[in-house]
């Protein structure tokens, strides 16, 4: 079973997977998608003045290719990425929790005292590819914040469920919950 989709003027059928609650969801996943990562990236820049922010901010791992695609459209020279683990490149990592829906359990991101100085003083935007509960997105708005940075705006190509309702967060179409015959889930 799928959910049909469109987004950024592409069609697309969704995979369903089922959380632990029984929710299903429609799973968007740009990674292989080449085409609908690069119409995704196009429509995202469209919706912020790139004069309004210094860099693109995102969370490790499926929202790597789009952030990499709107820095090369938007001709930025440096992005940064939150990742899910320390790595032995980064001086001195600045840490916090992130929860997410699709993420079992308490996941932590980090980014380097060297990432948190390019930061410090800046207007970051926050990219995401889809936004459900928040938690990611919390989480990096924690780590601009302890970076000394300023978040300018936050962007998903998804608002899913709940997050559709939200007004600080752009986004270019939203994601429905649904329930184990596929049908759409009131909320």
């Amino acid at each position: 079973m799928t959910y049909p989709i469109e987004v950024a003027g592409l069609r697309r059928e969704l995979p369903l997977f089922t959380l632990d609650d029984g929710t299903v969801l429609a799973a968007f996943i740009l990674f292989g998608d080449a085409e609908l990562t690069v119409a995704c990236a196009r429509e995202l820049l469209k919706l912020v003045p790139q004069d309004s922010y210094d860099y693109l901010f995102t969370a490790e791992a499926k929202s790597i290719p789009l952030i990499h695609e709107m820095a090369r459209q938007s001709g930025a020279a440096k992005y940064f990425v939150a990742r899910k683990g320390p790595k032995n490149y980064m001086p001195d990592p600045i840490c916090v929790d992130d929860v997410s829906i699709t993420t079992k359990g308490i996941q932590k991101l980090y980014i380097g005292s060297d990432d948190a100085a390019l930061i410090n003083g800046k207007r970051i935007l926050i990219v995401d590819d889809v936004i459900s509960t928040g938690g990611s997105l919390r989480a990096m708005e924690e780590l601009v914040a302890k970076a000394g940075g300023t978040v300018a705006g936050k962007l998903a190509v998804l608002a899913e469920g709940p997050a559709a309702k939200r007004t600080d967060i752009q986004f270019l179409g939203t994601l429905p919950h649904l329930d184990a015959e596929g049908r759409v889930k009131e909320i």
